[in-house]
């Protein structure tokens, strides 16, 4: 039972930190996800949420090549 309980906690399998530059702002984010692609998602995501605002600079900043991607899995 307690190992079900603490598997339950334990989700994240891969740990990925992405930064990007974006029309002369950089920022990095960190995220822990089941997967890597999951992870590396996350990452994206939150990185292009800080720098931009609205759809069309949103969609944009997730087609831009991030300037450092590193992921990992976590043990």
């Amino acid at each position: 039972m307690a190992f079900v309980i603490y598997r339950s906690f334990h989700v994240a399998g891969y740990r990925c930190s992405v930064c990007i530059d974006f029309r002369g702002r950089a920022v990095c984010r960190t995220v822990d996800g089941p997967s890597q692609r999951e992870a590396l998602t996350g990452a994206t995501t939150n990185v292009c949420a800080d720098l931009t605002s609205g759809v069309t600079d949103s969609m944009a900043c997730q087609r831009t090549q991030p300037s450092k991607v590193d992921c990992s899995a976590l043990n």
